[in-house]
């Protein structure tokens, strides 16, 4: 039932669809606080400064994740931080700019490097998974906010990995591992060794300062937050 999927992703009408998907969604995140009142209690505007730094963070995370420092061999690899730009669009206009940049940078990864065997793996694969790197937003006011976003929106990755590893893949796991144990490890190899390179960046103190100060800017009085 399912086995044309990959064909119709892979065909122009299936492209098409993506596109127009996010093209939907970068119009709703244009939208998210028109409506809103300000504490003036001003109708708020279309904020499209937050909606410009999004996008290019979505292209700068396309742009990295083809940059891959090692392959895995049966799906994933380790990148030049190309999941950094969602955790930083979630820690600059918070967590619900987030998750739909993340969802922009899925549905375009189904573009251009569709694997899709049924609706719900895609889901899993392609919306939940980088969807999940926008959950960061939740602690971005916290001390060292960045990071700690971040280290939450790999995990949220993470997660949807194992389960579509046990889900779908498991029948890929080696005689010594049972579907859990090797989804687990497996995906733990190479999430685990990009956010390590990636943390170990943002510990840097002029990275960190950067950072900083560019969230204090977004939220100034003439921004929308």
């Amino acid at each position: 039932m399912f086995k044309n999927l990959q064909g119709f992703f892979e065909a122009g009408i299936g492209k098409a669809a993506i596109v127009a998907a996010v093209v939907v969604l970068l119009a709703l995140l244009s939208l998210m606080d028109r409506g809103h009142r300000d504490e003036g209690g001003n109708s708020r505007p279309l904020d499209v400064r937050a909606l410009t730094i999004s996008a290019l963070m979505i292209a700068m995370a396309m742009v990295l994740s083809q940059v891959r420092l090692f392959k895995m061999p049966q799906g994933g690899s380790v990148t030049a931080f190309s999941m950094l730009p969602i955790a930083l669009c979630a820690y600059l206009f918070g967590t619900k700019r987030g998750i739909m940049a993340g969802v922009c940078l899925g549905l375009i990864n189904l573009m251009f490097d569709p694997y899709v065997i049924h609706p719900a793996q895609l889901l899993i694969d392609y919306i939940l998974a980088f969807g999940a790197l926008g959950i960061g937003g939740l602690v971005r006011y916290q001390k060292n906010g960045l990071i700690k976003g971040y280290l939450l929106g790999i995990f949220g990755r993470y997660i949807c990995a194992v389960a579509s590893g046990v889900i779908f893949f498991g029948a890929y796991a080696p005689q010594r591992f049972n579907a859990w144990t090797w989804s687990l490890w497996y995906n733990l190899t190479y999430i685990a060794a990009e956010g390590a390179i990636t943390v170990i960046v943002l510990c840097i103190p002029a990275v960190k300062r950067l950072f900083e100060r560019a969230q204090k800017q977004v939220e100034a009085p003439d921004s929308v937050s």
